[in-house]
């Protein structure tokens, strides 16, 4: 499992069915509001920088990573906003995998990087108005990805 990611290896021994992945997902707003997203090269949904924890990794160096990978930017974590899951957060991916995530989802601010993705999951990325966002991969509410839903009080240094 040495260069293998974890999803990687347990699809290798479950194969297409329903698994659960603790995941992670970033909400990246610009100075007007927009929120970053993330087109995927394989032609499926718009989607915010997001993925899976792996073995050994936690969920605030899983989103670093995700982000960096997936936008190539740098960022700070300024907050936990909510951790979602269940039905609604099933997902088949064009290839018949399916997956039920649990998502940590942060509120997380640009600090660097390039802006060039360091992966080639990414097509493009792109921040949206709320009234011009396309559909998302995954039922987010719009009101906690835009900051008119509170979240979490639970803030992070």
């Amino acid at each position: 499992m040495e260069n293998e990611s974890y999803i990687g290896w347990l699809r290798k021994r479950v194969g297409p069915g329903l698994i659960l992945s603790p995941s992670v997902g970033a909400v990246i707003r610009d100075a007007q509001g927009r929120l970053l997203l993330q087109e995927k090269s394989s032609g499926e949904a718009w989607s915010l920088p997001a993925g899976g924890i792996e073995l050994g990794e936690s969920p605030r160096e899983a989103i670093i990573r995700e982000v960096m990978e997936e936008t190539g930017y740098v960022v700070r974590i300024r907050r936990i906003l909510a951790v979602l899951g269940g039905k609604e957060f099933r997902y088949t991916y064009p290839n018949g995998d399916e997956v039920e995530y649990v998502v940590t989802l942060f509120e997380c601010e640009i600090v660097g990087g390039s802006g060039v993705p360091t992966d080639d999951e990414t097509k493009s990325t792109r921040y949206f108005r709320r009234d011009e966002m396309p559909p998302l991969a995954l039922p987010y509410s719009m009101d906690l990805l835009f900051g008119d839903e509170p979240g979490f009080a639970l803030h992070l240094a």
